[in-house]
């Protein structure tokens, strides 16, 4: 579920005048702001951005930019855009900070849905004019899986008895892994991890976890963690975004700012479950001034 609260009306004229006028003057209104952009769904924010333009001939985004800063129009930017660009600007971005980040493609590869991995990858190729597999070579991101719900038992008990071989040693065969994550459903993939979780006593993800040394293992790890469970992967992205000595910002926007209007609700209900206190209180604690307050709201605080 959702944390985004909306409004029953609003009004993309009414709106965009009313950041218009918060724009005004020294300094913007960055109340206002967050009251607006805070509580309005996708396609209300295209329709305010496109009512601007109209009325104003200037892109909201840019004015934006340049009214606001650091990690709360970091955010903010981010949340203006459609889901699809969205992706495509924090892939971009995770490529260009090199291999620290290449969990973050990974983790978009691995929660989208073939049709929004479809949409992301036209949307990178339109942005930066050129496809997002020329600038990384990952299998994850050039399929289109098929979703599905049949299951082959045997093929699964195959499939788990490769991967098991593939890690118990750091020079596993890689190819035989990425055909298997890239080519399966997650339905499929899922019963792959039952049988291997039968089979020997611990989760795929856990045995990953003594081989996490190098860039493979790594990545694979967010693989696997992202098909099994995505919400308890994001769940794990906050709590260690905020416990880090200084927050991870990128970390904890990224999370709150893609989830916000899918299933942040259920996220924040398996952080409380992890950590006995509420991620907004966490989040309360961690951070400040208006990108608080931003966050907050996506939160539904």
């Amino acid at each position: 579920m959702a944390t985004l609260v909306v409004p029953n009306q609003t009004s993309p004229l009414e709106d965009a005048e009313a950041l218009h006028k918060a724009f005004k003057g020294w300094g913007a209104d960055d109340k206002a702001i967050i009251a607006i952009l805070g509580h309005r769904n996708v396609s209300q924010r295209q329709e305010i951005r496109k009512a601007y333009e109209e009325l104003f001939q200037e892109d909201l985004i840019k004015r934006l930019e340049s009214e606001i800063s650091g990690d709360f129009e970091k955010a903010v930017y981010r949340w203006m855009l459609e889901p699809a660009d969205r992706d495509a600007v924090l892939a971009n971005v995770a490529i260009r900070n090199g291999s620290k980040d290449y969990h973050v493609v990974v983790e978009i590869a691995c929660v989208l849905s073939a049709e929004e991995l479809l949409a992301m990858r036209r949307a990178y190729h339109n942005r930066y004019k050129h496809s997002l597999e020329e600038d990384l070579l990952v299998g994850l991101v050039s399929i289109f899986r098929y979703e599905g719900d049949d299951v082959n038992a045997r093929l699964a008990q195959t499939e788990a008895n490769i991967l098991h071989e593939s890690v118990k040693e750091k020079k596993g065969n890689y190819e035989e892994v990425i055909r298997i994550l890239t080519t399966r459903s997650k339905t499929q993939l899922m019963a792959t991890f039952n049988h291997y979780r039968d089979e020997h006593a611990i989760s795929i993800s856990k045995k990953l976890l003594d081989q996490t040394s190098d860039d493979f293992h790594k990545a694979l790890h967010t693989a696997i963690r992202c098909i099994n469970d995505h919400k308890k992967y994001y769940e794990k992205v906050l709590r260690q975004a905020i416990k880090k000595f200084g927050t991870d910002e990128d970390g904890l926007s990224r999370v709150v700012v893609t989830r916000a209007e899918k299933d942040l609700k259920d996220i924040k209900g398996l952080y409380y479950k992890r950590n006995s206190v509420h991620l907004e209180d966490a989040v309360a604690k961690d951070i400040s001034g208006d990108y608080k307050k931003f966050i907050l709201t996506l939160l539904g605080k």
